[in-house]
């Protein structure tokens, strides 16, 4: 897709409504996805004083591998699959909160894995500079759909109690 011409982040995600806490993707290729983030006292998880917790920064950066995920599944003309996050390794944060009004720039940078388990490079810069306010490398399991994993577990639940 040429750059700047993205379908709207809810038609890659599986998330809805005010779960979906990216407004929009900047750039993708094959490998990497940046996705605009805007922090307003609006935004879910913000705090009295219209902050975020630099927590939801892992979020952020969660959301960006699924619309890399969303947006690699539009090209091979297949729904978003659900993935489920796993944990992460090497995670570092600049800040301890993200201002209300802070624009943020999200990346994920797929760094290995097959069509199930894979691992991002993925970090948070301040858009209006190069800092890295957390970063971290996210270790993701994708999925066809909920129903097929809970189906999983539901088979996984009956062989145990045999």
């Amino acid at each position: 897709m040429p750059e700047g011409r993205y379908p709207p982040v809810a038609e890659l995600l599986p998330h809805r409504g005010p779960a979906i806490l990216l407004h929009r993707v900047l750039r993708h290729d094959e490998r990497e996805t940046r996705c605009l983030v805007r922090v307003d006292d609006s935004t879910l998880f913000a705090r009295a004083d219209g902050s975020v917790p630099a927590w939801i920064g892992l979020e952020y950066m969660a959301q960006t591998v699924a619309a890399h995920g969303g947006l690699l599944d539009r090209a091979a003309a297949r729904p978003p699959r659900p993935g489920l996050f796993l944990g992460s390794r090497r995670l570092a944060f600049a800040v301890d909160r993200f201002e209300a009004g802070t624009v943020l720039e999200a990346r994920a940078r797929h760094l290995r894995g097959n069509a199930q388990m894979m691992a991002f490079d993925c970090s948070l810069l301040a858009r209006d500079g190069d800092s890295v306010l957390v970063s971290g490398i996210l270790n993701v399991y994708l999925v066809d759909s909920f129903e097929a994993l809970t189906s999983d577990f539901r088979r996984q639940e009956r062989d145990d109690a045999d």
